[in-house]
């Protein structure tokens, strides 16, 4: 099983969400999510916490898709613009650096209308263990 199809079975989370992981190649990865009536807090667009768990998923795909355990240990989201129900939203996660202990990665989260909704950054703490996806 690759880390995509581990992570996506896996990160139940991110799953019962609606998040899935779609594209993943080495230092990016795109995860999307549509918004449903469970995302929506009480003004009615999508709460932030459904934001940030679709950023994490894309995250966590691109931090541990070198085949080494990795944890976030801090992230920063700024809250751009709202999603409604319905919004198609997808999120694209970069690595800015691969460093061997310490990556760091950026996600762009938009809409259907290549909305910017979200910019998150990441660091994470590289083990050495390798991830087990069997």
């Amino acid at each position: 099983m690759n880390i995509q199809q581990f992570l996506n079975q896996n990160d139940h989370f991110a799953a019962a969400a609606g998040c899935e992981i779609i594209e993943m190649s080495e230092g990016r990865a795109v995860a999307t999510m549509t918004v449903t009536q469970s995302h929506l807090n009480a003004g009615g667009v999508c709460q932030g916490g459904a934001l940030f768990t679709l950023a994490d998923l894309a995250l966590a795909a691109v931090m541990n898709g070198r085949g080494q355990l990795t944890f976030g240990i801090q992230n920063n989201i700024m809250y751009l613009a709202s999603a409604k129900e319905g919004d198609v939203l997808r999120a694209e996660a970069v690595e800015i650096n691969n460093h061997h202990k310490i990556p760091s990665v950026e996600v762009r989260i938009t809409n259907q209308d290549g909305c910017l909704l979200c910019h998150v950054t990441g660091l994470a703490y590289r083990k050495s263990a390798p991830i087990v996806t069997e």
